[in-house]
């Protein structure tokens, strides 16, 4: 990682996915650190404390989970940045995305927009990780949900420079001295995009803080007994 030693004692770790990987932000004590590993098993291979994941974590067989539902509330008007519709079926018995939403269709269930099922490959692996690490501290966790924590109210599109400029302001103001150079020189030839950066320290300061959650109290379970709650 750059910044600080990977296997320090008191880590929390927040990932956001790109094409090629994850970019991973380490918070340990004082201590920053970025990276971009290739796989999840990669970036969780060394001890943490909590790990968050810009990531659905837990999924019903008709996509619907009451996280979602709240989470695109507490954004709105900006509701559309939170995707819905995660089905484990989608990725496990289909190959072809209009393949896919034909079975949907025919189960009377919504399509998967072309956005989410990119996601699928990204979904599936942390999926079967959690599974396999149930013992394991790791939440997801919605960065746009994170920024308006800690702005008090939306943001602009981080797509716009404004928009990208006031993430990494509040983000400096977080403590991520280092974040210009994770913009440019960390981030050149990684693959990742800067809005991918923001979005991971994001997350790895939700991992740290766990300010807040939805649904609040104990969390709704998959059938595979995967809670389904947006840590924030």
């Amino acid at each position: 990682m750059t910044g600080a030693s990977a296997a320090a004692g008191a880590m929390f770790i927040g990932l956001d996915g790109f094409r090629r990987g994850w970019v991973a932000v380490a918070i340990d004590g004082d201590e920053r650190a970025i990276s971009f590993p290739a796989e999840i098993s990669t970036a969780l291979a060394d001890p943490f404390v909590r790990a968050a994941i810009d990531i659905p974590i837990g999924m019903t067989d008709d996509g619907g989970r009451a996280c979602d539902r709240l989470a695109r509330e507490a954004l709105a008007p900006h509701r559309s940045r939170v995707f819905t519709g995660a089905r484990r079926w989608l990725w496990e018995e289909f190959t072809d995305p209009d393949h896919a939403n034909a079975e949907a269709a025919r189960r009377g269930q919504p399509r998967a927009s072309r956005q989410l099922w990119h996601l699928g490959r990204k979904i599936m692996e942390v999926d079967m990780f959690v599974r396999a690490h149930r013992g394991l501290d790791i939440r997801e966790v919605h960065p746009e949900l994170v920024f308006l924590r800690l702005h008090g109210a939306p943001l602009p599109s981080k797509k716009t420079e404004q928009g990208a400029r006031v993430r990494r302001d509040l983000l400096v103001a977080a403590g991520f001295e280092a974040i210009d150079d994770w913009l440019t020189r960390a981030r050149r030839g990684t693959g990742a995009k800067p809005d991918d950066v923001l979005d991971a320290c994001a997350v790895a300061l939700a991992a740290r803080d766990c300010a807040g959650c939805v649904p609040e109290g104990e969390p709704p379970r998959d059938g595979h007994e995967v809670a389904m709650q947006i840590w924030f």
